[in-house]
């Protein structure tokens, strides 16, 4: 019989062996500076299984017969899903003021109608019901085919984003107008998204290093990836943006979060400079690009 001992100390050696383990999975990256961050919040997946020993537990992820499943409690012991309903509004201003009517006007000249927008690592829920929030007081978009998807890693939050009630947190950047108009009244103080909005998203389970599965969503218009690549080291985040920029059609706009930057990343794509706020744009084709000049 295992005797667990609550505070079992992880070895250079075990870091080492589920630091890469958990990179190569997903592409969190942890350094020895942040190890007791990974030895705190795996503990309690050891005393789960009752081991007694950090390699042990590597042994369960690697060869373990459940171990996707138990890669994706890893994921929930990880992550961190802090985020709200209109967060960073200037950036979503320069999105509703700017970027969707440039793409109105671009779809407009060849008779398209549709709109694919992708929120990669949408937490629980708050920022795809955003956006369908914001084009639906947009009457312009009334008569479009609108398709927003909102794909997490985590198994948990995509329950509550599916489940779509939220508490007063989610709400401290909505106006009231807005919580009257798109939520309706659940109890213990709670607010459920009306089904209105909730029929422009669907959400998806995604690991965004698989490349193949990504390869499915076909091509965007907007990608939303805000405060998510600040958890991968550089390599992490080359591979995830260059498949944004495979997912993207050719002027599309990828949408980081305000303390993220592509430099020493990738010059796939160009800043672009708006009223409130700077994004990222995959550039024209260069044939089209010599063609317009």
């Amino acid at each position: 019989m295992i005797l667990f001992a609550p505070d079992i100390p992880m070895s250079d050696d075990e870091f080492v062996l589920l630091k890469d383990l958990v990179y190569q999975y997903c592409g969190l990256h942890f350094t020895p500076e942040t190890k007791y961050l990974l030895e705190k919040r795996l503990a309690k997946r050891l005393q789960h299984h009752k081991l007694d020993s950090f390699r042990d537990y590597y042994y369960v992820l690697r060869y373990g017969q459940d171990k996707e499943k138990e890669f994706a409690e890893v994921v929930d012991s990880l992550t961190t899903n802090e985020t709200y309903f209109f967060r960073e509004d200037f950036q979503l201003k320069s999105f509703t003021d700017e970027i969707l009517p440039e793409i109105s006007e671009r779809k407009m000249k060849t008779g398209t109608k549709r709109l694919r927008i992708w929120s990669a690592g949408c937490s629980s829920g708050e920022e795809p019901y955003s956006i369908a929030m914001l084009l639906l007081d947009m009457p312009q978009f009334n008569d479009w085919n609108i398709d927003i998807i909102g794909t997490d890693i985590s198994h948990r939050v995509l329950r509550l984003a599916r489940e779509g009630i939220y508490g007063a947190s989610s709400f401290r950047s909505t106006s009231p107008d807005y919580q009257q108009r798109y939520f309706l009244p659940e109890p213990g103080g709670k607010s459920k998204v009306a089904d209105r909005v909730r029929k422009l998203v669907t959400f998806s389970h995604l690991n965004l290093f698989d490349s193949a599965r990504i390869a499915l969503l076909g091509k965007m218009d907007v990608i939303f990836c805000r405060n998510v690549i600040i958890y991968f080291d550089v390599a992490a985040k080359k591979r995830v943006v260059e498949n944004y920029y495979e997912r993207l059609h050719p002027e599309g706009f990828l949408l980081l979060g305000h303390s993220e930057s592509l430099i020493k990343v990738t010059n796939l794509f160009q800043l672009r400079h708006f009223k409130h706020d700077m994004v990222y744009q995959r550039p024209k084709p260069l044939q089209e690009m010599v063609m317009t000049r």
